[in-house]
């Protein structure tokens, strides 16, 4: 058996919001093509966690090492980083001036130096993964939740990057529109990307995830199989409470 080495590795890490201990000397690594869903109750550090990775959250303490590279601002590494971890936020964050096309093509063409015909024919290619190539020359306020999310997800494909993070990214939209969001993430997973999802959708998780880290207090209290993670033999009091809050509202 092959042991490669992990993709992103956390050490020690902690972040403190003023007087706030938010991440508390997390300690986990994340090998090439996992696929990790991160949940737990709201403030437990979930997305100041992932948002270290790319960085555009600083730590205080710790090392954060993606594909070999510690990412820290004071270094000026976070640059390098996102230029190869793609990120999907809660809010789809387009430019409403441009296309879907445009909103696609430039990071390509600023971070990439891609010229135009290169990054278009990558653009519709992603756009087409994601199921909207139809949707190329719109603008954002002309596409629903759903769409823009997609839109969101073929602009982080078309940097191809090495790790995808995804931050809440169904929390905006209306209950018809999550599944299509999550039927595009199904398939990148199955893909082989790298991925940190945080989500409270537990019907994902139990289907995609390799590992599930639950957080609480800063602390990845449990990081489990989806198997050991759902079964309430084997899971902590703290996971089962959350799941009834969760799996109940």
């Amino acid at each position: 058996m092959i042991v490669t080495q992990p993709i992103i590795t956390f050490d020690r890490v902690n972040k403190w919001f003023g007087t706030t201990h938010v991440l508390r000397d997390v300690t986990t690594a994340v090998h090439a093509g996992e696929r990790i869903v991160v949940c737990g109750p709201s403030g437990s550090g979930k997305s100041t966690l992932i948002n270290c990775v790319n960085g555009m959250q600083d730590y205080d303490s710790g090392a954060v090492v993606v594909d070999g590279v510690v990412v820290s601002e004071r270094e000026g590494t976070a640059h390098e980083i996102r230029a190869e971890v793609g990120m999907v936020f809660q809010q789809f964050n387009l430019f409403p001036h441009l296309t879907v096309l445009e909103n696609c093509t430039v990071a390509q063409r600023l971070v990439r130096r891609l010229d135009k015909p290169t990054a278009d024919d990558r653009a519709l290619a992603m756009l087409a993964r994601v199921r909207i190539p139809e949707y190329a020359d719109k603008y954002p306020d002309q596409l629903s939740g759903g769409q823009q999310q997609r839109v969101a997800i073929a602009r982080a494909l078309c940097m191809q990057p090495r790790v995808m993070l995804f931050d809440e990214p169904t929390s905006a939209l209306d209950p018809e529109m999550i599944k299509e969001v999550l039927d595009v993430m199904v398939e990148l997973a199955t893909s082989g990307m790298t991925m940190i999802v945080v989500t409270h959708e537990m019907g994902f998780a139990r289907h995609v995830a390799d590992r599930i880290w639950m957080m609480d207090q800063g602390q990845i209290i449990a990081d489990e199989p989806p198997g050991r993670f759902f079964d309430s033999a084997v899971s902590s009091a703290r996971v089962r409470t959350f799941l009834d809050q969760v799996l109940n509202t």
